[in-house]
């Protein structure tokens, strides 16, 4: 799928004729037993991406300003990057505006119901319900986010296994004498580090003098209720000694720098949802559960929605992996030989007493 989405990534960037898109290496590392790294190789080769192999003192040269434990394996590949994700959404707005789209920002809908059923004689209709008005369509694509299961519970009743998760952003203060190795220029890449504690980051990009390094974690909260502030807790309990074991004395590390809060919407498997709302007669299409993973995937994800919407199917992605009959077989989704990435707390918030400032 990700080959399928930079294809149209680069599509739409050619239209628009800018770019969102950084490209730059990538580097997953960890202890060879890890099964999450394990799962990285597999689908690489079964996919044919080539990656290259390094011990841990060949990844140090090639990439100074990482040190590598003695114990751990790293891959290289050319076909890492970054989506920069303002740009990203700006340009795909310019780009629906231009095909005849009408954007109506901060417009909370109340109600989505369909305008009765084709066997009871209604034409499947839908009324779209909002503060600013009602919309008539034959078809809806909800894409909610963190808000989709409170959505859907207040329309239609309907539960979906989404849990939104209060997760944190860091970016943290690289020493001046070394801060030309993090850029992509100089090949710094981007990471994922697995262990029992998931890390990521990449080069210093917008912020000069800044590293983007955070974890792939967070705490269970009500996305309408929610402490609108980083933990920077956790940062500093786990954040913090990871960059002084695999960023010796380059980085910064007994605060960031800067700090935001985000939110991802989990599914029990951490795999997306893409599927007809039951018993909307295939007239109301869900994305939604994208699990921390999923914006990459958005041009992708945006075209297998509106083929669901509009020609009822898609042929080109096994959607029976995505669908919502797969919780009904099983709780916990798809089976999986390996852990996921994403670890969460189940508390309703981060508190603002529980967090350093």
């Amino acid at each position: 799928m990700m080959k399928e989405a930079f294809r149209l990534w680069y599509k739409a960037q050619e239209e628009a004729g800018y770019r969102v898109h950084t490209p730059m290496q990538h580097l997953d590392f960890g202890h060879p037993s890890n099964s999450s790294l394990q799962e990285v190789i597999s689908a690489c080769s079964m996919h044919s991406i080539h990656v290259e192999t390094l011990t841990p003192d060949e990844a140090s040269c090639r990439f100074p300003p990482f040190s590598f434990p003695d114990d751990h394996v790293v891959l290289v590949t050319q076909e890492g990057g970054v989506i920069h994700a303002s740009k990203a959404v700006a340009m795909f707005q310019a780009l629906a505006l231009k095909h005849g789209a009408v954007l109506r920002d901060r417009t909370k809908v109340l109600n989505i119901d369909l305008l009765g059923m084709k066997g009871e004689g209604g034409d499947g209709s839908i009324s779209i319900v909002t503060e600013q008005g009602s919309i008539i369509a034959r078809k809806c694509i909800i894409t909610a986010g963190a808000w989709t299961q409170k959505l859907l519970r207040h329309i239609h009743n309907v539960e979906l296994p989404i849990q939104p998760l209060h997760t944190t952003i860091a970016y943290w203060k690289i020493e001046d004498e070394v801060a030309h190795e993090f850029s992509v220029k100089q090949g710094f890449p981007s990471f994922a580090y697995y262990s029992d504690t998931y890390m990521y980051g990449n080069a210093s990009l917008e912020l000069p003098g800044l590293v983007k390094v955070a974890l792939h974690s967070g705490f269970t909260c009500d996305p309408d209720e929610r402490a609108l502030i980083p933990d920077r807790k956790t940062l500093k309990d786990v954040v913090s000694p990871w960059l002084d074991t695999f960023l010796k004395a380059k980085v910064k590390s007994d605060s960031p720098v800067l700090a935001e809060a985000c939110m991802y919407s989990m599914t029990p498997d951490q795999d997306f949802i893409l599927d007809f709302l039951p018993m909307s007669e295939g007239n109301i299409v869900i994305g939604a559960g994208f699990s921390g993973h999923g914006f990459k995937m958005g041009p992708l994800v945006g075209r297998i929605l509106a083929d669901l919407a509009l020609n009822g199917s898609c042929g080109y992605v096994p959607l029976e992996y995505f669908s919502i009959a797969r919780f009904d077989q099983n709780s916990k989704g798809n089976v999986k030989a390996y852990e996921e990435p994403v670890r969460h707390v189940a508390v309703e918030q981060v508190k603002p007493d529980a967090v350093i400032t």
